[in-house]
């Protein structure tokens, strides 16, 4: 029986109890998935399962793959490699028997603070759209639903769960809308929204960005989840377009099962309870989390919702055949059987955890993902140099951020173990300073295990580390921030004396090299002092292997910067009416000045602009050759070095003034990471995308393509361009890309 038949069969047979049970989270049973919604035993209906997952599964006290940040996998360039991971963590989510993954984060990076930047991709909606859409079809390709996060304009922890959101139509449209859309298109099976109002309105209700835009007017087919506890009034929820309310239990139960404490028991059954045993947040945490006592949960109020005519009967079945579409797609109706063992365990037959290729892939995204900032000719590293590898958490790799994207790895590599296993030479370590300590919203809300490392007791000494780095042919510093969900950082600064342990490091080698482990941009005021500078990210649990191989050369640092790096005060963020905003609400002023796109603008010169990365090769660019009928531009690059190298050929488009209307200098239209042997040259197509020659008009036009000049910006970053070439764009051009990026009407009818 085809889908749409098997959906209205299974909704007409449900009763109201049973619909309005596919529509809330429930305690799952086995204590393991984040989300959990009770299935329909009598019509075949299993539960849908629900888990974290960014950063890979996870699974409380289980063990999954560790894979990289995804602000690292942007910073690859590669969304052919973007497929690769998202298929990987779909494997892994089946391994795991798990029907959704929480994945990926699609918000953009406007604010350089924001706590949960490292679960996101770019501050360029053309790159974060086509990651977030690479993603998501690797998932879906697994018979997974993804569930891009958080629509919409989700982007600082500050405040996140109460602060409005003042963003003009322009902005919505051309910045923060498009990765979602692209992960629409991609097949995601679920959308989850943010904690945010958008303009007045909470993301849980907007009907305007729920019903018209995602659904109506991008033909979205799947269910809407609500982030946790992130409702409140039950019936506008529904009217305004949301499918699913999660966690649908108390705060209370949550902890304990994200404790994996059993949570059977009176509350499991009708989800009542409350949460006088929960742990007391920290001020700092409580200000990033929702107010779970204002939450009315769908399994309280929505059946009298509908009874009372509040919530017509028409939405809530649609909800129901939303929720039911998603599972059949992921193959959970298939006749009438789970997939699933019955305790919840064992994955399906095509699921996998922690493979060879799973951890192969880990860290060949690493490797590529790492950023080469600056490099005097200290790098890459002598096989036989003696290097001291100095940093207060050099023996211990950078799984990820704190909150709801911790995981925990099988095996793991800290930069002293991949250094010490890859060099000739000797190795000697110094922490210098005290242990730069993480933060993590998971450990404040279910509290500490109490566990103490095994050197909790050191004495770091930084005259140690000097001594040690004066006798090293080099020296390698680790560094690292600290970033967690519902805590914006302090500022752009390495916390703790790691700037001092810097300096310090640098005067007595003048090889010192820095290796930063950062959740998004930091401050160098310390970058004219030191030989080299790497940007390694949250590498995961192939953190030691993949800085050894860049260190040695044995991968050339194939990664570009996804963000901007520039002082704190340079951002258009910098005013607080912008952030963390004023009487409750950020005032999104800048309008599509965030980024590149601002510093550009205002004519500042960013420390390290968008793009940016180093190779240990040198390229030139040959010529290139634009063909807008095919929407490409073929460039040859020659790699004019003894030594292979990646290059990452970046377009940008110039458009043409348009008195009245204030547009980027430039824009992302496209981008090609690609390996060129020593010697030789190769031939590279690169496909531009739509939304850099277009515009979005709030006077009523929608998306305009303008007439006049356009320049086509081709180079290694933002601001390092190698070519260029001008178009007047042909008119069927620019009706093709209206008509590509205009609303279509649905036959939904807004639901």
């Amino acid at each position: 029986m085809s889908r749409e038949p098997r959906i209205r069969r299974l909704a007409e047979a449900l009763t109201l109890e049973e619909k309005v049970r596919l529509t809330h989270g429930a305690n799952d049973p086995t204590g393991r998935a984040t989300g959990y919604v009770a299935g329909v035993e009598r019509l075949g209906i299993p539960p849908l399962r629900m888990a974290d997952g960014p950063l890979g599964v996870r699974i409380p006290d289980e063990s999954t793959t560790a894979f990289p940040a995804p602000i690292a996998l942007a910073a690859t360039f590669e969304t052919e490699l973007a497929r690769d991971h998202g298929a990987a963590l779909g494997r892994e989510t089946r391994g795991k028997g798990q029907d959704v993954l929480l994945a990926p984060g699609t918000n953009l990076l406007r604010v350089p603070q924001n706590g949960r930047n490292f679960e996101y991709f770019a501050e360029d909606p053309v790159l974060s759209a086509s990651f977030a859409g690479a993603v998501v079809a690797g998932i879906q390709s697994q018979d997974v639903a993804a569930t891009p996060k958080h629509y919409v304009a989700n982007n600082q922890e500050t405040a996140r769960a109460a602060v409005n959101v003042d963003a003009d139509e322009r902005a919505l449209r051309e910045l923060y809308l498009p990765s979602f859309r692209s992960a629409v298109e991609a097949g995601a099976g679920s959308v989850m929204t943010a904690y945010n109002d958008v303009n007045g309105t909470r993301m849980s209700d907007h009907e305007r960005l729920l019903r018209d835009v995602l659904k109506g007017e991008w033909g979205f087919e799947g269910y809407v989840v609500s982030d946790w506890f992130g409702t409140e009034d039950a019936a506008d929820a529904a009217n305004g377009g949301l499918d699913v309310e999660m966690p649908g239990i108390s705060m209370a139960e949550m902890q304990a099962a994200m404790a994996g404490d059993d949570t059977d028991g009176p509350d499991a059954a009708d989800g009542d309870g409350d949460s006088d045993d929960a742990n007391e947040l920290p001020d700092a945490i409580a200000d990033g989390m929702p107010d779970h006592e204002s939450c009315e949960r769908f399994a309280d109020a929505l059946t009298e919702a509908v009874e009372s005519g509040a919530v017509p009967e028409e939405r809530l079945d649609d909800m129901v055949a939303r929720v039911l579409r998603t599972m059949d797609r992921v193959g959970l109706l298939a006749d009438g059987k789970t997939r699933r063992a019955s305790n919840g365990r064992t994955g399906s037959e095509d699921g996998a955890v922690d493979t060879p290729a799973h951890r192969e892939l880990a860290t060949r995204v690493a490797t590529r993902g790492t950023v080469l900032l600056e490099n005097d000719g200290v790098l890459p590293l002598s096989d036989e140099a003696d290097v001291a590898v100095i940093g207060p958490n050099v023996d211990e790799s950078v799984l990820g951020g704190g909150g709801s994207s911790e995981t925990t790895p099988v095996v793991e590599a800290s930069p002293r173990t991949g250094i010490a296993e890859r060099a000739d030479g000797n190795v000697t370590v110094a922490y210098g300073i005290p242990r730069v300590e993480g933060v993590s919203m998971l450990e404040a809300f279910v509290g500490d295990d109490g566990a103490e490392r095994e050197d909790a007791t050191r004495e770091p000494d930084l005259e140690d580390a000097a001594a040690t780095a004066r006798e090293a042919d080099a020296a390698v510093v680790c560094v690292r921030d600290t970033a967690t969900e519902a805590l914006d950082r302090e500022d752009l600064r390495l916390p703790g004396r790691q700037a001092e342990l810097i300096e310090t490091v640098a005067a007595e080698n003048d090889r010192t090299v820095v290796v930063v482990n950062s959740s998004g941009p930091i401050e160098c005021p310390w970058r004219e002092d030191v030989a080299a500078v790497l940007e390694n990210w949250y590498p995961g649990q192939a953190h030691g292997e993949a800085v050894a191989a860049v260190l040695y050369g044995d991968a050339d640092p194939g990664g570009r910067l996804p963000v901007t790096f520039a002082p704190e005060d340079a951002y258009p963020t910098a005013d607080e009416r912008r952030y963390p905003g004023v009487d409750g609400t950020a005032r999104y002023e800048e309008g599509v000045f965030v980024g590149y796109r601002h510093f550009d603008a205002a004519d500042r010169e960013p420390t390290y602009p968008f793009g940016h990365g180093r190779s240990y090769a040198d390229y030139e660019y040959v010529d290139a050759d634009p063909d807008l009928e095919d929407g490409t531009v073929r460039v040859t690059v020659e790699n004019t070095t003894d030594r292979d190298g990646r290059e990452v050929v970046q377009v940008y488009v110039r458009p043409p003034s348009v008195e009245g209307v204030d547009r980027p200098v430039r824009e992302l239209a496209g981008f090609e990471s690609v390996a060129v042997p020593a010697g030789q040259r190769v031939s590279v197509a690169v496909e531009l995308e739509d939304l850099a020659f277009a515009r979005y008009s709030e006077d009523g036009d929608g998306w305009t393509v303008d007439p006049g000049e356009y320049v086509l910006e081709i180079g290694r970053s933002s601001r390092d361009v190698r070519a260029t070439l001008r178009t007047e764009l042909d008119p069927a051009f620019r009706h093709r890309v209206r008509e590509s990026l205009a609303t279509r009407e649905s036959s939904s009818d807004r639901r």
